[in-house]
């Protein structure tokens, strides 16, 4: 075999052919957003990034375009780069000193501007820089850098930001904002390394001190990540008088941390004045883990933010998005819904609300939860869950807390009403009929309400009938704690019934709203699929899993399929029987590939009792929390992939081809190549091949100068 001088396997991984590729994934966006009219540079990092080629943004108002990807290099790979890196700094130190003697530099400039020897030297650097072997988190092996552009009328608000590969099709989704005011971004952190009991300093990070506290102008938003024991202040002028809204989003950006208690990063915010006296403290926001500060300022000054994990933990994926100004910020609504197609007088509570208009849905908004924000001129207050439904709706009355003072109803309805005051009871009053069945259910949680609702249904002799707490609603998978009620039961015999409603806790005040349904059973279902993206190849097929929510007693047989699916594609058949909870479909592509990944619908369709029921599936990603607990996170879109696993892969044939070599390299390889014979030493066709291949990867990607490369190739004693 022949010698290979110091180049190893490492450069194997370079020049393996791209098969199916795995789908990417990814563990964080940074920043995860930006503002309007801003181009910026964002880091990416997960898994699987290798020949990642678009970056997907819902919405409109948003583009991007991958900059450069990073892969983690093997030892000979460094080490060939960190030797190119070499060459490059002593040939600018050399032609420098030629220019400070005045004497003319021999290498003319490149023509293409990313191939300049200080353009080259950045890259190389930031690669070797990012190169961690050993990362706190296997999810960021892979890193990207990408540059986004928003336009200056996008619309605000929340955005799925998704990367995609030529055969491993799109990511899973993550959270990107489009943001109204200035914002500031720390530097984004290295990798951070894995933490060695005994030797943890090693693996901390080391902030400058000029980066410990930033000083900023209001309103803005600041974006940074937490490294370990790491806090992180903001210094700020501040007037008396201003109401400041100190928003976080953290939990928000990342619901679920799989090897993380509780599960996410865990964000607290402390207000300091410009002595260091403590203002405002947060940890979260009502039942929110992501912390708010209201704040009067009580004289002009210095004041000073600081966030921080609570436990002090930290890494790269614990990433956040603090704004801080005197932005609209809406604390609660009532009622907290209204019926289709009907007008809706609903009034709001908040800070910096005066002015602000309210935009409810449409008349065209079906039944379903909506969102709804407050506008004060260009300024867009935090989005509000707001509930639609079909039945008569009415208002609670008080005084209603005893059974002798119930408020008389009559079925079916929903009542908007609130918990006014700690301890209070709101009590309904109905007309049953033997073996009827009814059911009860709060809608509060679910809507942001801090109710955390607790439910009992009695005779007129004050019989209990039936009581419930909380009620898990899977569709709702953001939410940790179920604390909404639901109970369903049959009456026993004519008369009057009550139903009851308190907080458990016996907390209560103006925003402990809900919206009390009290019907016959409406059955019906709701579906997530998961993942919300997948891959194909041409004329093969692929499967998802369906996972159904069956609500009100609902046992149908469930039909899926795909709703208007573009061309070539199609569903096996499949149906979820009465005792499934989980099903798979099978989606098959055509014979032609897509131009990058398309969106597909997913339909349920079943029947209860004359009616036909239609719902549309929502995709999902399937995450952990805290090592156990799984959850189904909803996302926008549902994203497939057709590729051809034959076709050359885009731009996997560059423009800058490797030049021969030189005469005097030919002679080398030559030379190295005798003298391994000579030894009886003999490396297969196909190894060398592979190292030449890897060689040839790293030049095709703009890291090796041409006399680098032919230089290398010919210490591999490859002629051909």
């Amino acid at each position: 075999m022949r010698k290979v001088s110091w180049l190893v396997f490492g450069l194997l991984a370079l020049a393996v052919p791209a098969g199916a590729q795995s789908r990417p994934y990814l563990a964080y966006v940074y920043p995860a957003g930006g503002q309007q009219g801003a181009t910026f540079s964002v880091k990416v990092s997960g898994q699987n990034l290798s020949g990642v080629s678009s970056v997907l943004v819902s919405g409109t108002g948003v583009t991007a375009r991958i900059v450069e990807s990073y892969f983690l290099l093997g030892n000979s790979t460094s080490r060939l780069l960190g030797r190119q890196l070499d060459d490059l700094r002593k040939a600018q130190a050399k032609a420098a000193a030629l220019k400070k003697k005045g004497k003319p530099v021999e290498e003319p400039p490149p023509v293409d501007p990313y191939l300049d020897p200080t353009n080259m030297i950045a890259r190389i650097s930031k690669m070797l820089y990012e190169d961690v072997r050993f990362p706190a988190c296997a999810s960021f092996l892979g890193v990207a850098m990408i540059e986004v552009t928003i336009a200056s009328n996008a619309p605000p608000g929340e955005r799925e930001l998704r990367v995609a590969t030529w055969r491993g099709g799109a990511s899973n989704p993550m959270v990107f904002h489009v943001g109204q005011v200035p914002e500031h971004t720390r530097p984004p952190m290295r990798t951070a390394a894995r933490q060695v009991l005994g030797r943890e300093q090693q693996a901390l990070r080391n902030r400058p001190a000029s980066e410990a506290e930033v000083r900023v102008e209001l309103p803005c938003t600041v974006n940074g990540q937490i490294a370990s024991r790491e806090v992180n202040s903001y210094r700020f002028a501040a007037r008396k008088g201003q109401r400041l809204v100190i928003t976080t989003q953290a939990r928000e950006l990342i619901p679920y941390i799989a090897d993380g208690v509780p599960g996410w990063f865990q964000p607290i915010i402390v207000l300091y004045d410009a002595h260091g006296k403590e203002m405002a403290y947060a940890d979260d926001y009502r039942f929110m883990p992501d912390p708010v500060i209201l704040f009067d300022v009580p004289a002009d000054g210095d004041y000073v933010c600081a966030i921080q994990d609570a436990i002090y933990r930290g890494r790269n994926d614990f990433i956040y998005r603090m704004t801080i100004g005197e932005q609209p910020f809406v604390t609660s609504l009532f009622p907290l819904g209204a019926r289709v197609g009907e007008p809706a007088s609903v009034k709001m509570q908040g800070w910096n609300l005066a002015g602000a208009e309210l935009a409810l849905p449409g008349k065209e908004a079906g039944a379903g939860i909506h969102h709804v924000t407050a506008k004060r001129g260009e300024s867009v207050s935090n989005p509000m869950p707001f509930a639609l439904d079909t039945l008569p709706e009415v208002r609670e009355k008080e005084n209603n807390n005893t059974p002798s003072r119930a408020q008389k109803v009559t079925l079916p309805l929903i009542i908007n009403g609130r918990i006014d005051k700690a301890g209070d009871w709101d009590v309904f009053r109905f007309k049953g009929r033997s073996n009827e069945t009814v059911v009860a259910e709060v809608l509060a949680r679910r809507l942001d309400s801090p109710l955390d609702s607790v439910l009992k249904l009695t005779d007129a002799n004050g019989q209990l009938i039936a009581f419930n707490d909380d009620c898990e609603d899977l569709a709702s998978m953001l939410n940790t704690h179920h604390a909404d009620s639901h109970l369903m039961a049959r009456l026993p015999a004519d008369g009057l019934y009550y139903l009851h409603l308190a907080d458990a806790a016996g907390h209560g005040g103006t925003e402990f709203g809900y919206r009390l349904r009290v019907s016959a059973p409406r059955p019906d279902f709701a579906l997530r699929v998961v993942p919300s993206t997948a891959n194909v190849t041409i004329k093969g097929e692929t499967s998802l899993t369906v996972h159904v929510i069956r609500r009100d007693g609902f046992t149908g047989d469930i039909k899926l399929s795909l709703n208007q699916p573009p061309a070539g594609f199609s569903a096996t058949p499949a149906t979820l029987v009465a005792t499934q909870a989980v099903g798979r479909i099978r989606i098959k592509a055509g014979s032609a590939a897509t131009n990058g990944p398309v969106t597909l619908s997913l339909v349920g369709t079943a029947k209860a009792g004359e009616n036909m029921i239609v719902r549309e599936a929502v995709p999902a990603e399937d995450r952990m929390q805290a090592f156990l607990w799984r959850h189904l996170v909803p996302a926008q879109e549902l994203k497939v992939c057709v590729y051809n696993p034959k076709a050359t892969p885009p731009g996997s044939q560059s423009a800058r081809e490797p030049p021969p070599l030189t005469p005097e390299q030919v002679a080398k390889a030559e030379a190295v190549l005798k003298a391994a014979e000579s030894k009886g030493v003999k490396f297969t066709k196909k190894q060398v091949d592979g190292l030449a291949s890897g060689i040839k990867a790293l030049y095709r990607r703009g890291l090796l100068t041409d006399k680098f490369y032919g230089d290398r190739i010919a210490e591999l004693g490859y002629v051909r």
